[in-house]
């Protein structure tokens, strides 16, 4: 059977989309600073009323670059960077791309064990944070190799009317720092550059690594993946290729976070290296999401389904004018039949000719391999594969391609595939593996079909995995941690559904002998969790049993709790 080809699918649905594309060759600030010599004067991002443009933002990444340089960051080391959707984020991760780093790209609500252990896979030797996030960074910091700790602060990117509003709200809450703490500020970092006159800029090439982002890859452990210059560039070439409407100057609301590559690959990247323009969210709430949408008159969003469920809700936008969409993408989790429909009937009613488009990927690839073209769409598909991207559908686990309409595993291949799983040389050679078609292909462990005309449908995801607010939540990894715990004897974590979250972590917890189950065990095992679990992965709950399901060969019989979870709903919901 012929293998499924960007060729293929797109030519019959989209107008001037070219069949291959001619990659860039360069690094991703060189693809950045090519786009600044064409478009100075433009704006590049927006921050809480403060617009940047392409010129002031290379200027500001050439000065950070130097600092990175003054103390003492080299080609090939990794720098930290733990930081939401801000200035100084952008500023550090296009600085250490030009001073031949590698950015380690990380949540900054994850738990402090956790932030140890991404510093320390990493061996990262600088870290860059937020103010309020440094306690977290300081207690485990002596058991890491990180040099220096650079403190940013959200009020340092505003404008002075801005600033003081901000101080007197968002900035009281945050805890002081000691004078004498072991960091460099901000403001102090920058002025670093003053004392760098030559030599800051190293030359990459396209196949450098240049970005760790993070996954469970389909065992569940967490693994850093090592990104190429190239695999970041060749997304934003295919975003764009794919989405023929765009026009250099229309503005992305970039509420998706830098940490996770929907965010940086599409909202960043693809965005400032095509001539968009950014519209920064830091935090995100449907509330500032709809205020900044509608306030900028936004072209192009992103999310994941909670995101848009949360956006119908909102009072604030009943009369919203959304006319000014070209793009609505939906990615991150499955969108269901009964949302799009909502949102497509919410968009129309807003002024809006254009419907959401559902796209599907892997970090694994950076983010979205597939999308639904402009001019045609399937029920319940995830679209078709962006320009020179291939997949198939095989047998499980071989590289035997199933016929169109059989369910299987589903492969991708192209220019985004990761270089590796760093420090993980086993699990890279079952993820990447090359075939006789001469292509590397990633086996996803997702289930779906592919139809005659190159569609895909997503079936199931055959890794066990929780989906929640569109973050990825291994339950075996909360399982290793609770195991851990001397009150604990075994535990089960499962995801149950939520109207908002889509689904909401619980953990099922045999005691250890002698151990009470009461709330004490209880409010101990959730603040042992706090510790070392990510604030979107925290269970809600601890529930105790004597005993948990087991299945005939002795595991622990996860959808046994699952679907007693869903029957309580149900449930509830005929009693209300």
């Amino acid at each position: 059977m012929e293998t499924i080809t960007a060729k293929t699918p797109w030519a019959p649905f989209m107008v001037d989309v070219p069949m291959h594309l001619n990659y860039f060759e360069g690094s991703m600030f060189d693809a950045v600073q090519r786009i600044a010599e064409q478009y100075p004067n433009n704006v590049a991002f927006d921050f809480m009323g403060r617009s940047t443009t392409y010129r002031q933002m290379i200027r500001e990444i050439e000065r950070c670059a130097k600092a990175l340089k003054t103390i003492g960051v080299r080609e090939g080391d990794k720098v930290t960077i733990a930081m939401p959707n801000c200035p100084q984020a952008i500023y550090m991760f296009y600085a250490v791309n030009l001073v031949g780093g590698i950015a380690n790209m990380i949540h900054p609500l994850s738990a402090e064990k956790e932030i140890e252990f991404y510093l320390n896979e990493s061996e990262s030797v600088t870290a860059i944070t937020l103010d309020q996030f440094y306690h977290k960074f300081e207690s485990i910091r002596e058991n890491t190799k990180v040099v220096n700790i650079i403190i940013a602060s959200v009020k340092d990117a505003l404008s002075r009317p801005v600033r003081a509003g901000y101080m007197l709200t968002e900035g009281r809450k945050i805890k002081k720092i000691p004078k004498e703490a072991p960091v460099i500020r901000w403001k102090e970092f920058m002025r670093l550059a003053d004392h760098c006159f030559y030599n800051y800029k190293v030359k990459r090439q396209s196949e450098d690594p240049a970005v760790i982002l993070y996954s469970g890859g389909t065992t569940g452990t967490t693994k850093g993946i090592l990104l190429t210059n190239k695999n970041f560039n060749a997304l934003g070439q295919q975003i764009i290729a794919a989405n023929p409407i765009f026009r250099p100057g229309d503005k992305m609301l970039s509420a998706m976070p830098l940490f996770h590559g929907f965010g940086l690959g599409v909202c960043i990247h693809s965005m400032l290296s095509q001539g968009g323009r950014c519209i920064l969210i830091p935090r995100f709430t449907p509330k500032s999401y709809a205020k900044d949408l509608v306030k900028y008159r936004c072209n192009f969003i992103a999310g994941v389904p909670t995101l848009y469920e949360a956006l119908l809700r909102l009072p604030t936008m009943d009369k919203a004018d959304l006319s000014c969409l070209k793009g609505v993408f939906s990615g991150g989790d499955s969108l269901s039949i009964e949302l799009k429909k909502k949102l497509d009937k919410f968009l129309a009613e807003h002024g809006a000719t254009i419907q959401v488009r559902e796209g599907y990927g892997t970090t694994e690839t950076v983010t979205a391999c597939c999308l639904t073209p402009l001019s045609k769409a399937k029920e319940g598909s995830i679209g078709i594969p962006l320009p020179d991207v291939y997949m198939k559908i095989v047998e499980p686990g071989t590289d035997r391609e199933l016929p169109y309409g059989e369910e299987g595993e589903i492969l991708l291949a192209g220019p985004t595939v990761m270089k590796e799983y760093m420090k993980h040389p086993e699990e890279t050679a079952q993820t990447l593996r090359h075939h006789a078609d001469g292509l590397t292909w990633v086996y996803t462990g997702d289930l779906g079909i592919m139809d005659e005309e190159g569609f895909i449908f997503f079936r199931g995801r055959a890794k066990r995995m929780i989906i929640s607010s569109g973050y990825n939540v291994y339950p075996a990894q909360i399982e290793n941690i609770l195991d851990a715990h001397e009150k604990v004897q075994m535990s089960c974590v499962i995801g149950v559904p939520d109207s908002y979250k889509m689904q909401k972590v619980k953990a099922f917890v045999k005691p250890a002998a002698n151990v009470p189950a009461n709330d004490e065990t209880k409010q101990e095992l959730l603040d042992y969790c706090r510790k070392h679990i990510a604030k979107y992965a925290m269970p809600y709950d601890i529930e105790f049993r004597e005993e948990l399901p087991k299945t005939l060969v002795g595991k622990v019989a996860y959808r046994v709790l699952e679907e007693e979870e869903l029957q309580k709903l149900k449930a509830a919901e005929t009693e209300g």
